[in-house]
């Protein structure tokens, strides 16, 4: 854990596909106080923050870590299609409601 304290700056990206275990988010909420007001944090996520709540299972531990994240917190909220996708090789088969390559 302690290399996770230690930067100036901690990038946590693509944050919230799939739900926390128990050890995760324990994991993710003792990262976040021990940061708190010391360290830069930047996530990225698919998922808007008030969607990251049912990832944790103990909803009180999730918006404790949340409440933490949002004090100074610049929200960017960027729209269009992903440079992943758009770096990804052409194929043939376009997503469902994407459109086409």
């Amino acid at each position: 854990m302690k290399k996770y304290m230690a930067p100036d700056l901690l990038i946590i990206d693509d944050f919230g596909p799939p739900p926390l275990r128990a050890m995760q988010a324990k994991n993710f909420y003792e990262i976040v106080t021990e940061r708190h007001l010391k360290s830069s944090t930047i996530i990225t996520s698919y998922r808007a923050p008030q969607g990251w709540v049912p990832l944790f299972p103990d909803p009180v531990m999730a918006n404790s870590a949340l409440d933490r994240l949002a004090h100074h917190a610049h929200h960017i909220i960027m729209e269009g299609d992903s440079y992943r996708r758009k770096l990804s090789p052409k194929t043939s088969t376009p997503l469902p409601g994407k459109g086409g390559n």
